[in-house]
């Protein structure tokens, strides 16, 4: 069995999502994957701009795939800015998971993803093994 190594995307202020993201993907005993986000707090949050974009890129690298849940995310530009325009410079796929309810995904968010998918095990992970 294959070990998709994923950088999800977080914000520290939104780690319940993060949370219930992990709970879904760990549902499927087929699939295995390690996650590969900034540990909170990371210390990078003190720092300057250049140190957070090579934390994100050091992390980025061992990675087939940046998960963005997407409809947390227009709180932190600055953080998901980095992590997507890392992640295209790496070549790396972008999975969006979309809200529930009437949540917007970022037009920032939607035009980076490669694909899009709802917020439940079977899509996520469809998404993430089709793309990888």
């Amino acid at each position: 069995m294959s070990t998709y190594h994923l950088f999800i995307s977080q914000s520290w202020r939104y780690s319940d999502a993060y949370d219930r993201l992990l709970n879904l993907l760990e549902l499927d005993a087929s699939f295995s994957f390690q996650s590969h986000a900034l540990p909170a707090p990371h210390p990078v949050v003190e720092r300057s701009d250049q140190e957070l974009e090579q934390a994100i890129v050091e992390q980025l690298q061992v990675c087939s795939v940046l998960v963005i849940m997407a409809g947390v995310y227009p709180t932190y530009g600055k953080w998901i800015d980095k992590e997507i325009d890392a992640a295209k410079r790496l070549g790396k796929v972008i999975i969006a998971i979309k809200p529930f309810g009437p949540e917007r995904i970022s037009p920032r968010v939607r035009a980076a993803a490669s694909a899009e998918c709802g917020w439940s095990t079977r899509h996520i992970i469809g998404a993430i093994t089709l793309h990888a």
